[in-house]
């Protein structure tokens, strides 16, 4: 069984992953040590409450196994587990791709969300 978890960046930021290899921590990712993720459930509230307004921006999905042990699911927002990867985001991990549609200053996830969460 798959299971998946999710990382909202902005467009600008998955192509340089595309020459890099990696997702370079910025902004609340570089300050708290850690790579903030979501799971499936999680991601239209994280889009909403850290990404409104935002154009150009890009969901990527990994299976989280191919992480590895950097994975780990730790209480968070609203007492919720979230996964935080204490490692970089890599290219090679990277399993789908979606751009999030922006209309009127909001973004809009498929409404078929979310996706079936085991492969």
């Amino acid at each position: 069984m798959t299971q998946w978890v999710y990382k909202i960046v902005p467009a600008a930021d998955w192509q340089q992953m595309q020459v890099d290899g990696v997702l370079t921590p910025q902004g609340i990712d570089a300050r708290d040590g850690f790579v903030h993720l979501s799971s499936g459930e999680q991601v239209a509230e994280t889009l909403a409450k850290h990404f409104g307004g935002q154009k150009d921006l890009m969901l990527l999905r990994f299976d989280a196994a191919s992480l590895g042990e950097a994975l780990r699911w730790e209480v968070s927002r609203g007492g919720d587990y979230f996964p935080h990867l204490y490692a970089s985001l890599r290219h090679q991990n990277v399993a789908q791709t979606l751009a999030l549609p922006h209309c009127k200053g909001d973004n809009f996830l498929p409404a078929n969300w979310p996706p079936e969460e085991t492969g």
